[in-house]
């Protein structure tokens, strides 16, 4: 399908081989899929749900709008919510691919994107037939025909934050040309060396949420990938017709998903434990790739350490695999990734520890 990019994980597959013949077994770094178990107060709230024999709306239950308003509010600092502000979405990656096109973009606009950057922002735009171009810096892009930008703080996959003044120069930029902003947050809660910001935060955008929409999954931060549990807040001008259009699409997020998601927005317990899991496999790997000879730069935030040898991506990937370590190759990102491996922190703590011994 020439519309769209060779899927890129499909060039790991022989790694993964090499990696997976360790005499003790593959220690795989390369996807951030969690790996910890799901909260016991969410499996049971999903559990207490699982007789919904009916349709769920796309909107979601009064309930579930009622969390992720307030979680809006109480963790990110935004001001004047409603339920019109809220939308939830089927995981966030079906979001991505699918925005432009329910935007109603095509040939001739543009969309703008991080030049290291999650796949799918490409992806999106191929699918809806519209062009692409990256950045280093928005502001510094050509505005005519840009429609949509994506924004991606922290970073996936270099964990870089953008700080506030940062987003407000950026928002203040697209704002003056009606360039509409797609903030992607989804690893907001789990900032390292950073505090990661919002750009709903009223700092950042001046109290209007005009042009303005964030993007929130639960995968990481309450361990629900397996859930598909994500939403959208910000702009009702913009919510709105992505309702409608998602409506017509059958675009639902389960029932008894929504109410796992009512649980896991309700606790932050479960949140802290987890920060806590992650933050003991950051130092652990950090501490080792650096002895072992590599140079991590930003991963302030995220779950990933964006490392280098400066060699070829691809060498490092096969060097890691020899010792049954599988980790991304940069490129997957962007070609300013060619010298770069990301390395994710979602292992076990026993796999983790594997990796640690090998390297050290």
């Amino acid at each position: 399908m020439d519309r769209l990019p060779t899927f890129p994980w499909d060039k790991l597959e022989p790694y993964k081989k090499t990696a997976a013949a360790h005499p003790d077994g593959i220690v795989d770094l390369s996807v951030g899929t969690p790996v910890d178990p799901v909260p016991e107060l969410i499996q049971k709230a999903l559990v207490d749900a699982a007789n919904s024999p009916g349709y769920p709306t796309v909107w979601g239950t009064p309930e579930l709008r009622d969390a992720l308003v307030g979680w809006c509010e109480r963790r990110l600092g935004a001001r004047g919510f409603d339920h019109t502000n809220v939308l939830p979405v089927v995981g966030s990656k079906e979001l991505v691919a699918w925005l432009p096109t329910q935007l109603g973009l095509g040939p001739g606009d543009k969309v703008a994107y991080p030049r290291l950057a999650y796949p799918t922002y490409e992806v999106g735009a191929r699918l809806a037939r519209a062009d692409y171009v990256v950045y280093d810096d928005p502001t510094e892009l050509d505005p005519t025909g840009l429609k949509l930008l994506w924004l991606n703080s922290p970073s996936n996959p270099t964990g870089r934050v953008l700080g506030k003044d940062e987003l407000k120069r950026i928002v203040d930029w697209a704002r003056s040309h009606g360039i509409l902003v797609f903030s992607d947050e989804c690893y907001l809660e789990l900032g390292w060396e950073a505090d990661p910001v919002s750009v709903l935060h009223p700092d950042v955008n001046g109290g209007s949420h005009e042009g303005l929409v964030a993007v929130h999954s639960l995968s990481k931060r309450s361990n629900l990938a397996g859930y598909r549990a994500a939403f959208i807040a910000g702009d009702a001008s913009v919510l709105g017709p992505l309702l409608q259009i998602r409506k017509h699409g059958g675009m639902m997020t389960s029932a008894p998903t929504q109410a796992a998601v009512v649980a896991a927005l309700g606790d932050d317990e479960h949140v802290r434990v987890q920060r806590e899991r992650y933050a003991a496999r950051r130092e652990a790997l950090r501490s080792a790739l650096t002895a072992h000879g590599f140079r991590i730069e930003h991963s302030e935030a995220s779950l990933y350490l964006w490392a280098t040898r400066d060699e070829s991506c691809w060498d490092t990937v096969s060097a890691l695999a020899d010792l049954g370590i599988l980790v991304a190759p940069g490129d997957f990102y962007g070609e300013a990734g060619a010298t770069f491996v990301r390395v994710a922190l979602t292992a076990s703590d026993e796999r983790v520890a594997a990796a640690v011994n090998r390297l050290t």
